[in-house]
């Protein structure tokens, strides 16, 4: 929200004169009467850009782990023997864990 510091500001006096009415119907004032829109169903309405590619099915072929890769036990990810930072009870640990 944007304050404009130059602005003068109320005194005391000034804050204590606002009625409790007074706040209530500045605050219903800006109240939007719009409804919140289920996200799930404005997403439905929504197309991207390109192709409709809900009828193909993708392959993905998957290789074993490789001889100069590893496994780190902290983040899962498989890296290249280049990347290990230590071996700590038998566990690699890759350097960006590491760090």
């Amino acid at each position: 929200m944007a304050t404009d510091y130059d602005a003068p500001r109320k005194r005391d006096e000034d804050i204590e004169e606002d009625s409790l009415e007074q706040l209530k119907t500045r605050r219903s004032d800006h109240q939007s009467g719009s409804v919140d829109v289920d996200e799930a169903e404005a997403a439905d309405s929504y197309e991207l850009p390109g192709a409709d590619l809900s009828n193909v099915e993708l392959t993905v072929s998957v290789l074993p782990a490789q001889a100069d890769e590893f496994t780190c036990s902290e983040c899962f990810l498989v890296h290249h023997r280049s990347q290990l930072a230590y071996e700590k009870d038998g566990m690699l640990i890759c350097s960006e864990c590491a760090s």
